[in-house]
């Protein structure tokens, strides 16, 4: 049986996890796995995760089992902080998950279980597995353009084009925050903009919310989210506890659906338990634990709050660095662009050859579309990346 397999297409940022651990040389720089590295190139477990977990091992008495859909106390703390106030609980369902990526997965299956003829609109470009796991599913798709690469900034105009095609019932997925892999984001207005062109199709967004915290503050990483919340009858949110909380590995996250009314959203709430049953069971419950833990906690929160500042200040500096060292190096602001994305990502715009070259000749390691972390890069290095990019550039 098992020879009637079809290879798979081999992943390309694994692929480069592999190539770049097989280097050896010493001054090799990783810019493309998506991890968030401190200074000296770690990703550190935060403080107060750190508390948590330490407190949790001396209080915990049990292994067992928590709800199918995860413990509530999670869902809570989760939904607080995504969502504020914008929407009445009675209109919240929610499922823990195994990473942000199980969360999408989730909300593709649902999607395909309440409207199988309903079509995907995923923006170009956006993270690879999107694409990856809706034709896994088996779900119809379709782009729409999202950023110009030659002002390396959204096209809203074109953007806002394609969706004028999207269909009652079609589902719009939409980056809360920190694009991936672009580092470019919609305004305040433009989500405004989006969210009545929604609300006229009868459109149903999914938010991936995977970098909250990482943009530009907790508050204003979930305003887009909470006014689309606020305005239209359902919305579906992937959210991510691995960057933020720095628990890659605890594989953290959460789907949280809003229904019109309270009898939708009873619903929602049994499929969502239903999805957990059939996929895994029991959700992991041990990031979570740690997440509630830190939110409800007031000391935690405000020195994990302290801490995720600090990360995202740090990313922060290093684009305004990156922006200056290359100004220099090229005698032209091309890549003033950097200063102004948040996030971890920004896509400096160079082909595949010149990736390929920063690889072999600088050690410089990005994916393909030259889609680099900000947060790889260190005081030490930056300069070291703008003149390689420079040289690519024949500059």
């Amino acid at each position: 049986m098992l020879n009637a397999l079809k290879p798979q297409a081999e992943d390309k940022i694994v692929r480069m996890m592999a190539m770049f651990r097989d280097d050896p040389r010493r001054d090799k720089i990783d810019l493309g796995v998506g991890v968030y590295k401190d200074a000296s190139g770690l990703t550190p477990i935060m403080r107060a995760v750190k508390t948590a977990e330490q407190q949790l091992w001396m209080a915990e008495t049990t292994k067992t089992y928590t709800a199918l859909a995860g413990d509530p106390g999670f869902h809570a703390v989760m939904t607080d902080l995504i969502l504020g106030d914008a929407v009445p609980r009675d209109r919240v369902a929610a499922a823990a998950t195994t990473g942000g990526t199980g969360a999408v997965h989730h909300a593709l299956e649902l999607i395909r279980m309440a409207s199988p003829l309903a079509r995907v609109w995923v923006s170009n470009p956006t993270w690879p597995n999107h694409l990856s796991i809706i034709d896994h599913i088996g779900v119809a798709q379709s782009n729409y353009r999202y950023f110009d690469s030659d002002s390396c900034a959204v096209d809203f105009a074109a953007m806002m084009a394609d969706l004028e095609q999207v269909r009652g019932g079609d589902v719009v997925l939409l980056h809360g925050c920190c694009h991936n892999p672009t580092g470019a984001n919609l305004t305040l207005p433009e989500w405004q903009a989006v969210a009545d062109l929604l609300q006229r199709k009868g459109a149903v967004p999914l938010i991936d919310l995977a970098y909250q915290g990482f943009g530009d503050g907790l508050a204003e990483d979930s305003a887009a989210t909470q006014l689309l919340a606020a305005q239209l009858p359902e919305l579906m949110i992937a959210a991510s506890c691995s960057k933020n909380f720095g628990i890659y590995r605890e594989r953290t996250g959460i789907l949280i659906t809003i229904s019109p009314d309270t009898a939708t959203s009873r619903l929602a709430q049994g499929a969502l338990a239903h999805l957990n049953r059939q996929n895994f069971s029991f959700p992991p419950d041990h990031g979570a634990r740690l997440v509630t833990m830190v939110l409800s906690d007031p000391a935690l929160r405000t020195d994990w709050q302290a801490e995720l500042e600090a990360v995202r200040l740090s990313m922060i500096k290093l684009r305004m660095a990156l922006a200056d060292a290359l100004r220099a190096e090229t005698g032209s602001d091309r890549f003033g662009f950097i200063a102004q994305h948040r996030g971890m990502f920004s896509r400096l715009g160079l082909d595949e050859a010149a990736v390929e070259t920063l690889r072999q000749d600088h050690a410089i390691y990005m994916i393909g579309d030259s889609r680099m972390n900000i947060a790889g890069l260190n005081a030490a290095t930056v300069p070291v990346v703008a003149a390689a990019v420079a040289r690519v550039l024949g500059r």
